[in-house]
């Protein structure tokens, strides 16, 4: 599930190869019409499909002049990211 809370998208439960694809319009559009901080400290699994997600986000924002954060990577997306050597490349919150 995703929340929109100003400039928040807040990204809630499982986001994973089921249920990555239900949120890729609409987070597309989202990114696309302003700067956007991507919430996942409420999710609670993620696989690849979310790390696929977050970077199609990104090329659509940037592709549109627009800025985007991810804040509360969970672990282990984090260490999935780090794997694939993909860590550097998404746009954390410090």
């Amino acid at each position: 599930m995703m929340k929109v809370e100003g400039d928040l998208l807040r990204l809630e439960g499982p986001l994973t190869m089921a249920t990555a694809g239900a949120l890729l319009d609409a987070g597309r559009r989202q990114v696309a019409a302003a700067d956007r901080v991507i919430d996942l400290s409420a999710v609670s699994t993620a696989d690849s499909a979310a790390l696929a997600l977050l970077f199609d986000w990104l090329r659509t924002a940037r592709a549109n002049g627009r800025r985007l954060t991810v804040r509360g990577l969970p672990e282990g997306l984090r260490s999935l990211a780090a794997l694939y050597g993909a860590e550097a490349l998404l746009p954390l919150e410090v």
